[in-house]
C-alpha cells in the first residue's frame, strides 16, 4: 500500500505539473511596455507619471538595489476572446527568484486616476482586469528591485545592506507582462488536489481514509483528459467531490484561521521599503475581500495603520471601511511589535498608549488582544502593563523556536512578576506564515500540548515578514477544510472570535509564572551597541522633558509642547521595533535609527532647556531676584547630591574622597567604600566602609574586561552560543595607568588597553559621598566575531540574581539544576542586576547596556561566589558586516548595598544631574517612601491640563507611601494606562509587590 500511495503522489504531482498547470491559462496575449527609472528614492505616483518614459521589451534586465523603476503598461483584451470579465488578468512576473515571498522584487499596480490596484509578488502575480473582450486599459507598475539580502539563511556577509556599498548593476530581469484568460474550473480542480493530497500525505499509512483520498486523486487523473484539460477539468473535480464532501469527526481539533501578513516594521530593508510593503499587502487584502465577502485580516502595528494614512490616504480609507465592517481587524493595540526585553517601563507603557490611541481615534476600534508573533522573549512585566492598558489576551509563537526545552503549554493563564494573568495562546502550528497546507494543520493538531482540557487553536495565515498577505490560494484551502474527515476544522475568523471560544472551554486554564524566555536570539542584547544607547538615552531624555515641560506647565504657565513630545515619542516606539533595537537589522535600518536618535535628542533638549528656562525665570519673579547660578535639577525619583527628586535648587557635595598609595597599588576611599586598583588597572578589592566587608572574592580581580570568539552556529547578530566560554582570553596587560583627577570632591584614574585592532580607555571615578564607583568605558573596536564582556566577581553565596524589567525586577536562578536554567545562560537587564545573600548584596549597574551572564564558583576553603559579567559589545557579520565597528563609550557602576541601592544607583546612573540655573523648584509629585518610585511626571493626553504620575512599588514587596502633590488640585483619580477612570485615587496609596499604578491630578 505504502508503495501504491507513493507512486499515486509522483502521478499526481507530476499531472499537476505538466498538465494542470500549463492549463490554468486558455489564452494570453503580450501587452505594451514603458518604463521610466527613478534617479534615487522612491517617488509619489504624481512625480512618476511625468517622467520620461521610454518603450521597453520583455526579456531585459531592470532595477539596481533598492531602486525603483515605473513600467506604464497599455493593452487590449482580444475581441475574440469568449471571456467573462472576471476571467481576464494581467499577470506580470518581475523577475521573481525562488527566494522567500516579500524578499525580494515586488509591485504596486496603480491605475490611471492614482488608485491603487493591487500588488504583484512571487505566487501573487496577478492583477484582475475585469475588462471585456475589446476593451483597452492603461496602468502603472511600481517595481521596486530589493535585493535579497539573505533569504537563504547562509547568514553571508553581503554589501547590499547599505545604499552606499551595494552595488549599481540591475539584478532582475522582465520576464512577462501578459493579459491572460483565466481558467476557473481548472484553478478550482488545483485547489482541489492541493488539499486532498496534502490531508492524505499526514495520515496513517493504514488509515482507510487515506487509502480512500489517494483513490480518489487518482480518479481524478483519470478523469481529465491530459490532451483537452479544459474541457474535462470539471471530471476532475467530481472524483474528488465524495472526499472532500465527507464531513470531520466531532473530535477534530478546531483551528481559527485568521488571514495575516507578519510586515516587519525594518529588517533586510529600510523602514521607507517597510512602507510600501504595507501598502503592497494591504492592496492585496482589500482585493482578496472584493473576491471574498468572508474573508478576515488581522493587522497588527498602529505605526503601519498611521503610514498609509500620511502616504496612501485613499488606501487608508478603503482600509477604515473595511474595518467598520469587522474584516479588516487592527489587533495588538501596539505601536509595532516591539521588543520587550529592552524598552524601558514608560517606553513599554506608551506602545499602548499611542497603539491604542490611534486606533480609537482614527478607526473607532479598541484592540483587546496583544500580538507579539515574532518578538524575542516576554518581559514579566508584560501581564501588567498589557492589563493596565485595557487589554485581555496575548498571542505569540516565537518560545516554539527555543533551543532546548519545549514549552508545556500552548494556552494558559500567563503570570506577570506583580501578580497579574492573561489569558494566552501560542498557535501550535509554529508558524505566523502558514499557507493552511494540510501538513501544517495536522502539525497544529499534532503539537498541540492541551489535548483533553481543550481542543481550539489560532493559525495565523499568509505571507509575512516582507509582506504580501494571503492569497486565494489560501483562502480556497481553508474553505475546502472547513470540516473535512481526516483534517481540523478550519474556520476564518477574527482573533477576538479565536479567544472567546478558548477561553469558554478552558477555564480555569493552567498558569506560568514569570517572564516567557526565549532560549534562542540572546545576542540581541547587545547587537549594534549605538541603536541600544540611543534607546536608553532618548528614554530618559524623553522622561525629562515631560517632567520639566509639565513642571513648567504648572509653576510657570509655559506651554506643554504635546505634539512635540508625541513625535519623539512616535520616533523612539518605531525603532523600538523587534528587529531594530534587537540590532538584528541591515546597516542601513541601524544607520538610520542613530540619526532618528540624534534629531529626537537635539528636539528633546530643546524641550528641556525651555522649561528649565521658564523654571528659572519664573524662579527669580517669585524670589525676586536674578536666580542663581551653580543650580541643578534632578529628574531622577531619589535624591542626588541633595536635591530632591523631580526638583532644582544648588546641589549639596561632600569632600571625604582621597587616594591612598602603595608602590603600583592605589586605593580610593571615601566614607562609604575603599577600592584597591592594582598595577593592571584591576580591582582585587573594594571594602564596604559600615561593615569592613569584601566584595570581592580572594584571588580575584573587578573590572576585567575578557575578549571571547563570537561565531554562532546561526543567526550571527541574533545569536550567542553557550559555546563561547570555551575561547575567553582576559585583557589584563595594561599600556598605561594615571590618576588624572585628584580632588577632595572626586577621584579619577585612567588606564589605557590595546589588543587586536582595538583600544580601550578606561575612567575609574570615586565620587565624595557616593556608594558607587564609576567605571567608564571607551572602546574603539575593530575586531570582527569577537565579544566584549566586563567582569565583576562578587563575594556573595547566592542561587539567584535580580535583575531590573519594566516597573520592577526578575529573580532568575544562576544555579544549573534544570535545562531551563541552563539555557537561560545570557539574560537581558535594563539599568541594574545585583546579586546578594542576607544583609550584604553588590549591584552593577549600567547606562546602555542590557546583556549580562551571571554565574556561581565554587572557592577554596568552602562556599561559592558569583560572577557578574556585562556584555559590552559584538561584531557580528551578519547582515551588517560593519556591525559595532567605531568608537563607544559605555559606563558601568558597581555599589555594595541592597536592591535598593542598586535602583538609585541605576537611576542617577542614567539620569544625572542637569545644569539649571534655576533656584529652588518643588516636585509636582513625591512619594514619601522609598520603594514606591514615581517613574513619570506627565500632563495628561487628552490636552486637559491635568496631570498624570505613574509610579510602581520597585522592592518586590508591599509598600505604602502619601504622596506630597505641590500644585493646586481637586480630586485624585486613579486611571488605566489611556488615562481612563478606573476608580477613586488618593495620595495615601499601599501597593502589592511591582504593582503599577498611574494617578490624575484633576486641576481644574
Amino acid at each position: 500500500m505504502y508503495q501504491q500511495n507513493q507512486l499515486a503522489e509522483l502521478r499526481v504531482d507530476r499531472f499537476v505539473r505538466e498538465r494542470l498547470t500549463p492549463a490554468l491559462e486558455r489564452a494570453s496575449v503580450p501587452v505594451a511596455v514603458e518604463m521610466w527609472e527613478v534617479p534615487d528614492e522612491p517617488v509619489p505616483f504624481a512625480e512618476a507619471v511625468q517622467g520620461s518614459f521610454e518603450p521597453f521589451a520583455v526579456g531585459r534586465p531592470w532595477g539596481r538595489p533598492w531602486g525603483t523603476v515605473w513600467f506604464r503598461v497599455t493593452g487590449t483584451v482580444p475581441a475574440e476572446w469568449e471571456a467573462d470579465p472576471a476571467e481576464v488578468e494581467l499577470v506580470v512576473d518581475l523577475g521573481f527568484t525562488a527566494g522567500q515571498v516579500g524578499f525580494q522584487a515586488e509591485g504596486l499596480v496603480w491605475a490611471t486616476d492614482g488608485t491603487i490596484v493591487k500588488a504583484l509578488e512571487p505566487l501573487n502575480n496577478y492583477v484582475r482586469l475585469n475588462a471585456a473582450p475589446g476593451e483597452s486599459f492603461e496602468l502603472y507598475v511600481e517595481a521596486a528591485s530589493n535585493p535579497d539580502v539573505g533569504s537563504d539563511w547562509s547568514f553571508r556577509p553581503t554589501p547590499v545592506g547599505r545604499k552606499s556599498t551595494a552595488p549599481t548593476a540591475s539584478i532582475y530581469t522582465l520576464r512577462r507582462i501578459d493579459v491572460v484568460h483565466r481558467d476557473t474550473e481548472v484553478w478550482e480542480l488545483i485547489q482541489d488536489i492541493f488539499t486532498v493530497r496534502g490531508l492524505a500525505a499526514e495520515l496513517p499509512e493504514t488509515s482507510p481514509r487515506r487509502a480512500a483520498l489517494f483513490a480518489a486523486l487518482e480518479d481524478a487523473v483519470v478523469a481529465v483528459d491530459p490532451f483537452a484539460v479544459a474541457a474535462t477539468a470539471s471530471r476532475g473535480r467530481a472524483a474528488l467531490a465524495g472526499v472532500l464532501a465527507s464531513p470531520a469527526a466531532a473530535t477534530a481539533h478546531r483551528v481559527f484561521a485568521v488571514g495575516h501578513a507578519h510586515i516587519d516594521s525594518a529588517w533586510l530593508w529600510p523602514v521607507r521599503e517597510t512602507i510600501r510593503k504595507c501598502a503592497r499587502t494591504f492592496s492585496n487584502v482589500l482585493d482578496l475581500m472584493d473576491q471574498d465577502p468572508d474573508f478576515v485580516f488581522a493587522c497588527s502595528s498602529a505605526q503601519q495603520f498611521a503610514w498609509m494614512q500620511r502616504f496612501y490616504p485613499e488606501l487608508f480609507e478603503r482600509i477604515r471601511a473595511r474595518v467598520a465592517e469587522g474584516r479588516f481587524v487592527p489587533v495588538g493595540g501596539m505601536w509595532v511589535e516591539s521588543d520587550t526585553n529592552l524598552p524601558g517601563s514608560e517606553a513599554l507603557a506608551r506602545q499602548f498608549v499611542e497603539g491604542k490611541r490611534f486606533f480609537q481615534e482614527e478607526l473607532g476600534y479598541e484592540p483587546r488582544e496583544v500580538w507579539l508573533p515574532d518578538s524575542f522573549g516576554y518581559s514579566g512585566a508584560l501581564p501588567q502593563i498589557a492589563r493596565e492598558a485595557g487589554m485581555d489576551h496575548f498571542l505569540t509563537q516565537k518560545i516554539s523556536w527555543n533551543e532546548v526545552n519545549r514549552f508545556p503549554h500552548h494556552t494558559f493563564e500567563w503570570e506577570g512578576i506583580d501578580g497579574t494573568r492573561i489569558f494566552t495562546h501560542f498557535p501550535p502550528v509554529d508558524t505566523y506564515n502558514s499557507i493552511l497546507s494540510g501538513e501544517e494543520l495536522a502539525r497544529a493538531e499534532r503539537n498541540f500540548a492541551d489535548k483533553g482540557r481543550a481542543n481550539t487553536s489560532l493559525v495565523p495565515f499568509g505571507f509575512g515578514d516582507g509582506g504580501g498577505g494571503p492569497t486565494r490560494e489560501m483562502v480556497a484551502a481553508a474553505a475546502r477544510t472547513a470540516d473535512l474527515e481526516g483534517s481540523p476544522t478550519v474556520r476564518v475568523a477574527s482573533p477576538a472570535e479565536f479567544f472567546a471560544a478558548a477561553r469558554a472551554e478552558f477555564d480555569p486554564a493552567p498558569v506560568w509564572a514569570g517572564e516567557l524566555y526565549l532560549e534562542f536570539h540572546r545576542g540581541t542584547y547587545t547587537s549594534q551597541a549605538r541603536t541600544k544607547q540611543g534607546n536608553r538615552r532618548s528614554e530618559a531624555l524623553l522622561h525629562e522633558a515631560e517632567l520639566w515641560a509639565a513642571t513648567a506647565a504648572v509653576r510657570a504657565g509655559a506651554d506643554y509642547p504635546a505634539d512635540e513630545l508625541r513625535e519623539a515619542w512616535r520616533t523612539v516606539l518605531l525603532q523600538q521595533f523587534h528587529d531594530i533595537l534587537p540590532g538584528s537589522s541591515i546597516g542601513w535600518v541601524h544607520d538610520q535609527a542613530v540619526q532618528n536618535y540624534a534629531e529626537v535628542a537635539r528636539s528633546l533638549e530643546g524641550v528641556i532647556a525651555r522649561s528649565l528656562a521658564a523654571l528659572a525665570s519664573g524662579s527669580a519673579e517669585e524670589s525676586g531676584s536674578a536666580g542663581e547660578s551653580g543650580g541643578v535639577a534632578n529628574a531622577s525619583p531619589y535624591v542626588i547630591d541633595g536635591i530632591a527628586p523631580g526638583g532644582a535648587g544648588l546641589p549639596t557635595r561632600g569632600a571625604d574622597v582621597r587616594v591612598e598609595r602603595d608602590g603600583d597599588i592605589l586605593r580610593l576611599v571615601n566614607d562609604w567604600i575603599a577600592v584597591t586598583v592594582d598595577a593592571d588597572g584591576l580591582i582585587p578589592s573594594i571594602v564596604d566602609a559600615a561593615s569592613g566587608r569584601e566584595a570581592v572574592p580572594a584571588g580575584t580581580r573587578a573590572n576585567l574586561l575578557q575578549l571571547f570568539r563570537d561565531t554562532p552556529t546561526q543567526w550571527d547578530a541574533w545569536d550567542v552560543d553557550v559555546e563561547y566560554r570555551l575561547s575567553g582570553e582576559d585583557l589584563t596587560a595594561v599600556e598605561s595607568l594615571d590618576i588624572v583627577e585628584e580632588t577632595p570632591q572626586r577621584v579619577t584614574l585612567q588606564l589605557v588597553r590595546r589588543f587586536g585592532d582595538s583600544t580601550v580607555t578606561q575612567k575609574l571615578a570615586l565620587a565624595a559621598g557616593s556608594p558607587a564607583l564609576d567605571i567608564e568605558t571607551q572602546v574603539d573596536w575593530h575586531e570582527r566575531q569577537r565579544m566584549l564582556k566586563l567582569g565583576f566577581p562578587v563575594d556573595v553565596h547566592t542561587t539567584s540574581a535580580r535583575s531590573e524589567i519594566q516597573f520592577g525586577h526578575i529573580d532568575r536562578p544562576t544555579h544549573t539544576n534544570t535545562s531551563w536554567d541552563v539555557a537561560r545562560f545570557e539574560t537581558s537587564a535594563h539599568r541594574w542586576v545585583h546579586v546578594g545573600e542576607r544583609g550584604f548584596g553588590v549591584g552593577i549597574a549600567n547606562d546602555a547596556t542590557y546583556g549580562h551572564d551571571i554565574t556561581r564558583h565554587s572557592q577554596e576553603g568552602g562556599g561559592t561566589y558569583s560572577l557578574v559579567r556585562q556584555t559590552l559589545l559584538r561584531a557580528p557579520l551578519f547582515p551588517d558586516p560593519e556591525a559595532d565597528q567605531g568608537a563607544h563609550t559605555l559606563r558601568s557602576s558597581i555599589v555594595i548595598g541592597g536592591v535598593d541601592a542598586a535602583i538609585e544607583t541605576g537611576y542617577r546612573l542614567n539620569l544625572p544631574l542637569r545644569p539649571a540655573g534655576a533656584g529652588v523648584v518643588e516636585p509636582l509629585v513625591a512619594s514619601s517612601s522609598p520603594a514606591v518610585v514615581v517613574e513619570t511626571v506627565k500632563l495628561a493626553e487628552d490636552g486637559s491640563g491635568d496631570v498624570i504620575a505613574r509610579l510602581y512599588e520597585a522592592h518586590g514587596s508591599r509598600a505604602e507611601t502619601t504622596l506630597a502633590v505641590g500644585f493646586p488640585h481637586e480630586r485624585i483619580v486613579r486611571t488605566d494606562l489611556l488615562e481612563r477612570p478606573t476608580g477613586e485615587g488618593g495620595a495615601t496609596l499601599a501597593l502589592r509587590p511591582f504593582e503599577l499604578v498611574t494617578l490624575r491630578f484633576v486641576r481644574g
